[in-house]
């Protein structure tokens, strides 16, 4: 495996994002989002202003889930078959590089311009409220700044997933859309609808570990399970024990969310 080659197509992609804008613009949209919660997020009860980084970083989450994984399915979605169908991957696979290396430093490329804008779009935010944060609080705010960039990236690993098994570009966006529907909002109904159905006497022992196959699931127990009031909330404490909610447990099953996807896209486009 050569790493400068891993490198130099990783660094295409990024300053292609770069050149274009994208980066800029989902930056801009993260900052714009952010403070609009920060300050406006207690609207609703009657208060105006922060609150707090406990209701901020719970109200983020909610955004966040939403907002990253389908703009990392928009993002990587075409990463292979969008080759494909320009006529551009013969071309790149006759040059003295393996499949391995161009899949890789393309899912890099593309990670390294999401998780730019995401960190300069939340970190703006940091900078903004640093005045009023203290420094635990600001270490839970970036704790929660590197558990949305690896949501990013895990979503992005099942949308180069997408791209290598997808015919066209046309079939590929329809399952990255797919994918979103089915993570982010079909999921956890089906779970509910089946614990509400048996009246909770199947299926409650292992529903946390169900929660588990669901990296948009795992990104809120991360940030969520940490916060007490918050916890009780979302009635955390009841269904999900505190044994599987160490944020070290937590992060290598995001780092497998992320792992698996592409190792697949990778025996795949070895075929």
């Amino acid at each position: 495996m050569e790493f400068a080659q891993i490198g130099t197509i990783a660094g295409k992609e990024f300053w292609d994002r770069i050149r274009n804008r994208w980066v800029l613009a989902v930056a801009l949209v993260f900052t714009v989002f952010a403070l609009a919660i920060a300050y406006f997020g207690g609207a609703q009860q009657g208060t105006v202003g922060f609150r707090s980084i406990e209701f901020t970083i719970a109200s983020l989450v909610s955004l966040v889930i939403y907002l990253i994984p389908l703009i990392a399915l928009i993002l990587g979605f075409d990463a292979i078959v969008g080759e494909r169908e320009r006529g551009s991957l013969d071309l790149l696979l006759s040059m003295p590089i393996t499949r391995f290396e161009l899949l890789l430093g393309k899912y890099l490329g593309l990670a390294a311009a999401l998780a730019f804008s995401t960190v300069a779009g939340f970190g703006l935010v940091a900078v903004v409220l640093s005045t009023k944060l203290g420094l635990a609080e600001l270490l839970h705010y970036f704790g929660f700044m590197i558990s949305s960039v690896l949501l990013g990236m895990a979503f992005l690993s099942l949308a180069v997933m997408v791209s290598v098994f997808a015919a066209d570009r046309t079939r590929a966006s329809g399952m990255a859309i797919a994918l979103w529907f089915f993570f982010v909002l079909v999921f956890d109904l089906l779970l509910l609808g089946a614990l509400v159905v048996t009246g909770g006497s199947y299926g409650g022992e292992i529903f946390p570990y169900l929660l588990l196959a669901n990296p948009a699931d795992v990104f809120r127990i991360l940030n969520i399970f940490a916060l007490d009031d918050v916890r009780t909330l979302y009635g955390l404490s009841t269904v999900f024990p505190r044994a599987l909610a160490e944020p070290w447990l937590l992060s290598l099953v995001m780092l497998a969310w992320i792992a698996a996807p592409l190792g697949i896209a990778t025996w795949r486009f070895r075929q």
